[in-house]
Parts: C-alpha cells; sequence; structure tokens
C-alpha cells in the first residue's frame, strides 16, 4: 500500500499478518570447505534464509563477530573461525510492536473503536516512520489487535490530515468494516480551506492513479490504456467564502490515494497549505505567507465518520472538532 496517503481503503487482501520479528544470536563454525572465502559469502551459505545483501548490512553495523573480533563483509575466512551474529531485526519488522502513544478516543466498544487523530501523527508504519504511528498506539491500548491484520485498521488519513477513523478489535468487525468501505455505504465527510471562490456546490468524478513521472505524488489519470487511473468521486459544497478562500465541505464516495487534495486541485481550488499539490507563495502579501507557513500542513480536517456498527448493524456517526490550529487559520482568513 502507498505511504502518505489522504485516505485509503483496504480490501480484504491487503490484510495480511504482521511480518515475524528476528533478535536472535546464532553461533555458526566456519567450514574447511569455505577456506578462502568472504565473510558475506560463509554468511550467505550458513544462513541461506536471509539474502546476502541483509547479511553483509548486519556486518558493516557491528553485529557480525568473527571469534569475537568485529568483522566486515569482505573479510576472508580460512576455515574453523567462530561467527556471532545478531539477527537484528530491520526498521519495518519492528514496526509492529506496542508503544504508548495517546489517543483521544472518541468511541470505544467490545468491535471497534473511534478516534480523533491529530495532525502530524501516521497511522500506519511506512518508509521513513517505522515507529510513533497509531498502530503502534492501537498495540499497547488493546494488546489483542495484533492477531488481527494491520492492527484492525482498515482505513487511513495522511499524517497531516486530522480527524476521525475507524479501527476494529475483532476480525469479524474487521470484515464488516471493509465490506461496508468497499460497498461505498460508509460516509464520510470532510472540511477544507481552499484558495479561490468556489462554486455553490458540485462533484468531482476523475480517475485518481500514480502521478506517470512523480512516484510520490497521485494524479488524475485515464482509466484506460495502463494509466493505473481508480474510479473517484468527491462531491463538495461551500460552507463559507471569504475573500481570497472558501471553506468547503467534502463528502467521498470513494477512498483513493490523497482524493480531496487531487481532485479539489484539478478543477483550480487546491487546498491551503499543501505543499504536494500547489507548493509556492500561498498568499498575495507577506503577512498572509508567514501566516500559511507557520500552519505548516494542508487545511483538511475528517470531520465525521457514520457506519453501520458491526454487531447490532444500526447506523453510528462519530464527529470531532475542527482543531484549533485550522479555526486558526480560518479565523485569521476571515479577517483579510
Amino acid at each position: 500500500m502507498p505511504v502518505e496517503i489522504e485516505e485509503e481503503d483496504y480490501s480484504p487482501s491487503d490484510l495480511q499478518s504482521p511480518p515475524a520479528v528476528e533478535g536472535k544470536t546464532v553461533t555458526l563454525k566456519v567450514p574447511i570447505s569455505l577456506s578462502g572465502s568472504r565473510l558475506d559469502q560463509v554468511l550467505a551459505e550458513l544462513l541461506p534464509e536471509f539474502s546476502r545483501s541483509r547479511l553483509a548490512a548486519l556486518a558493516k553495523a557491528g553485529h557480525v563477530t568473527v571469534d569475537a573480533k568485529s568483522a566486515q563483509p569482505k573479510t576472508k575466512l580460512f576455515g574453523g573461525e567462530e561467527i556471532l551474529a545478531t539477527l537484528v531485526p530491520r526498521d519495518d519488522e519492528m514496526a509492529f510492536l506496542p508503544e504508548d502513544i495517546a489517543l483521544n478516543v472518541l468511541h470505544e466498544d467490545d468491535a471497534v473503536i473511534v478516534i480523533d487523530k491529530p495532525a502530524g501523527l501516521v497511522v500506519h508504519p511506512g518508509a521513513g516512520n517505522w515507529t510513533g504511528t497509531a498502530l503502534n498506539a492501537l498495540l499497547f491500548r488493546n494488546p489483542s489487535v495484533g492477531n488481527l491484520p494491520r492492527a484492525g485498521i482498515v482505513h487511513r488519513l495522511d499524517k497531516e490530515t486530522s480527524g476521525v477513523m475507524v479501527a476494529a478489535k475483532t476480525e469479524a468487525a474487521q470484515l464488516s468494516l471493509v465490506r461496508q468501505l468497499q460497498a461505498r455505504t460508509v460516509k464520510r465527510i470532510y472540511v477544507a480551506l481552499v484558495r479561490g471562490q468556489v462554486p455553490q456546490e458540485g462533484t468531482v468524478e476523475k480517475p485518481i492513479g500514480r502521478h506517470p513521472h512523480h512516484r510520490t505524488k497521485m494524479a488524475v489519470v485515464g482509466e484506460d490504456e495502463g494509466q493505473g487511473g481508480k474510479s473517484a468521486v468527491t462531491h463538495y459544497r461551500v460552507l463559507q467564502r471569504f475573500r481570497h478562500h472558501s471553506l468547503i465541505e467534502c463528502r467521498l464516495e470513494t477512498g483513493r490515494t490523497h482524493q480531496i487534495r487531487v481532485h479539489m486541485q484539478s478543477i483550480g481550488f487546491p487546498l491551503e497549505g499543501d505543499q504536494v499539490y500547489s507548493p509556492g507563495a500561498a498568499g498575495v502579501d507577506a503577512t498572509m505567507r508567514e501566516a500559511f507557513r507557520k500552519f505548516g500542513r494542508q487545511a483538511l480536517h475528517a470531520r465525521e465518520l457514520t457506519f453501520d456498527h458491526p454487531v447490532h448493524g444500526g447506523a453510528v456517526t462519530f464527529a470531532a472538532e475542527i482543531p484549533a490550529d485550522m479555526r486558526g487559520l480560518i479565523d485569521f482568513v476571515i479577517g483579510l
């Protein structure tokens, strides 16, 4: 799955169990038959379950000794030496561990937990953010979710997007939520501050896929000709207009990577503060530029989430107030 995403829904095939974590030290005796071989070659021969590059990296990091002395991958061996190799986990293998991270819990029962995620908190471990995520916090709060794929997480919010998200606490609840997301019956409402005077209401229905030239970004791309675009639908309506901006409400039918950010930018109304899809000067004067710089993120908040409860089946709705930093930015815009 891609990282740094606004919201993306998982399917059952995405729900994989966390990787096993290594950490043991093994003792190896170099056979005479490998005399004259390099250390990394010997390790690869004696530990075939690991890649040679992985074993070489362990040696470079000082986790391998030969006859109680540090050694490098290119160290030549002659047979009979004793090797101690500590199989230190990779960062990604350490990702699925509990961490004592506070969560703002809006609701919790035996089946689900609903949180108000703050901006800056990564939901799921990924490249550059292997620890300190909401997943680690969920594992600490409810260790039993360690038996669930992705610790019960069924959708994600981007690191710098605040607001409501739900995670499952049982396998049955997780499957129920995933199926609801697939059926597009989950109601998700966001609030965004965008640049420009947006028409009162409308719908953006444009397929979204990986940017053809910038692989860390998403873009509106075709669904045919191998471009990889997936159907994406965003409904929007104006809540309030200002001199240079509009405060809008967005309702998602689909949960594609960076959907709101890409869709609004595609029709000429980029989210304020979005340095990925609308970089550069963010205002008409120095005062505005400084205010948006201090805000430091895209002005997007997941305000409301409605789904059918996995146990009793009735619709439940949870809401999170616009956080103080975004409220302050809106007040600043009102005063312009």
